[in-house]
């Protein structure tokens, strides 16, 4: 069974202007390329990084497709993201109407949607700051690797805003809980990497003297993903995204035909030829 129609033709990464984009090893690496400002977003870096995570999920599906296989999202410096920039972002707001507010908002909901739709699976390397739109981000990641001195803040109380913003009230309780995400949400306070490790925002913990051992880190968790069977990943992230909205029986059946699709592929007999053989497996 094909995972994409007959006509399929796999759209060319844009080339970014507002961050950056290299591939290593099958890992691609988004890097948010303003140290100065700790990462902060941009109207672009909004628009250019969700017609990214489109585009590099519609390129994942070709099959003779040679790029990445896994994700990372980092930022330049010492710092992840600080959320969207006060200057460039912020100020402009207040000069618009309801109408253009709800442009900006579901813009910067789209960055989310966009992430979560993409079928590669991302890692969020988070050195010291993921603040506001970018602590949404993180969340929106798949695994996150986190410094010891990095710390969350979902701080859009504290500037008079909704906690509920670019579907972080969607996501957070369905990672933490809704008593921890109540409470962060509503507080807008840091959330440091010690209790994001406790309550399961944070899936590894790197000691950051060096912030490049944060990104190393991810780097890795990244690599293993992109080494192993691109087929079951994009079907498990699917799976995980699609069931949260579904009753228990309809879930077990999309799971059901799901794996049934799987046991379909190469890579399933290949996994059994290899075990039978003692070797490492030769995903397709």
């Amino acid at each position: 069974m094909s995972e994409h129609p007959p006509d399929f033709r796999p759209l060319p990464l844009p080339t970014p202007t507002s961050f950056r984009y290299e591939e290593r090893e099958r890992v691609g690496i988004v890097t948010l390329d303003r140290p100065d400002r700790f990462n902060a977003l941009t109207f672009e870096v909004y628009r250019e990084l969700t017609d990214f995570f489109q585009a590099i999920d519609r390129r994942s599906l070709d099959p003779a497709g040679q790029g990445a296989r896994a994700l990372v999202l980092r930022g330049e410096g010492k710092a992840f993201c600080s959320g969207g920039d006060v200057e460039d972002i912020i100020g402009h707001l207040f000069d618009r109407d309801m109408e253009g507010l709800l442009r900006f908002t579901r813009m910067t909901g789209e960055l989310i949607e966009s992430m979560r739709e993409c079928k590669l699976p991302i890692v969020a390397s988070i050195k010291r700051v993921a603040a506001g739109a970018g602590a949404v981000m993180a969340l929106a990641s798949d695994l996150r690797v986190m410094g010891r001195r990095a710390f969350f803040a979902f701080l859009f109380p504290q500037v008079g805003l909704s906690g509920a913003d670019m579907g972080a009230s969607w996501l957070l309780p369905r990672v933490v809980g809704l008593g921890h995400a109540s409470e962060i949400l509503m507080t807008g306070e840091r959330v440091y990497a010690e209790r994001c490790a406790q309550i399961g925002l944070c899936n590894t913990l790197v000691d950051d003297e060096d912030p490049a051992a944060v990104d190393e880190a991810a780097f890795a968790r990244a690599k293993a993903l992109a080494d192993g069977p691109h087929f079951a990943l994009r079907m498990t992230k699917t799976m995980l995204q699609r069931e949260l909205e579904l009753p228990l029986r309809a879930a077990i059946e999309a799971e059901a035909q799901a794996q049934a699709i799987c046991m379909e592929h190469p890579d399933f007999r290949e996994a059994n030829a290899a075990w039978r053989d003692k070797r490492a497996p030769r995903w397709k």
